[in-house]
Formats: structure tokens, sequence, C-alpha cells
């Protein structure tokens, strides 16, 4: 993660943390004020639903933390294999290096390394008729 994304996601952490705060003070005033009527009369009133601005706060910081984990994260990766091994072939480690500019956990290199050095088919005929001629250069 970068140093913006880090900074982003801390300020709707504290952001978050405010209003979790402020929604606790806020049932915790409600609770006395209930408690006080409730000893001077004997009628029950109705619970106070969170004030706007405590809920708007809870909001924008979860808005605010989920854009500093956006932020934070690496590029997606393409959807069509052949389009990802394309990639690597022309950008090599460069095109996997992550925000910190380390190469994935995950790069292999080139994926058709293994179709491209694999050895031909072998032909058998051929190889019975060289055997041929090297048992008769033997005798």
């Amino acid at each position: 993660m970068t140093w913006i994304s880090k900074l982003t996601t801390a300020f709707g952490l504290l952001l978050l943390a405010d209003s979790c705060y402020s929604a606790y003070e806020h049932s915790v005033l409600q609770t006395h004020r209930a408690a006080s009527l409730s000893s001077l009369t004997s009628h029950s009133g109705t619970a106070a639903s969170l004030p706007i601005d405590i809920t708007i706060e809870t909001l924008v910081a979860t808005f605010v933390i989920c854009l500093g984990i956006v932020l934070g994260t690496s590029n997606l990766r393409p959807i069509q294999w052949r389009v990802w091994a394309g990639k690597i072939e022309r950008e090599g480690e460069a095109g996997f290096a992550n925000n910190s500019g380390e190469v994935e956990k995950d790069y292999v290199g080139n994926p058709f390394q293994l179709l491209e050095n694999r050895p031909g088919f072998v032909d058998i005929r051929k190889q019975r008729k060289e055997f041929a001629e090297w048992v008769k250069g033997q005798d």
C-alpha cells in the first residue's frame, strides 16, 4: 500500500471510531434521560433514533475506508490467459511489480516456456535405421 492509501484508510478508521463513540454517547444519554423521565412520570417514552450527523459520519467513514483500501490494491490481471501470458512476455517482471516495487509472489515467468523448450516428436524409424547402421559399423 502506498502512503496515500494508508493515510486515507487511517483517516477513515479515525472517523469511524469517532462515529461509534458518538453513537455510544448518544445511547447513554438517551438511557439516562429515559431513566430520569420514568422516575418523574409513569408513561413510557419512545426510543429516539440516532441523529443524522452521526449517521452521515458513519457512512462517510465507511466510504473513506473503502476508498483507501481500493487505492492500495494492485492492478487486476487480465481474465483471458493468453492476454496475461502476452503481458508476461512483453513486460517480464516489471509488469508484475506491486506498488512498493517488489515482484509479486505468484510470478512464475513465461507460462509457455515448457511448450517452447519441449523436445520434438521422436522418429522411431529414423532411429532404428541409425542404430542398424551403427551396428553394421561395429562389425
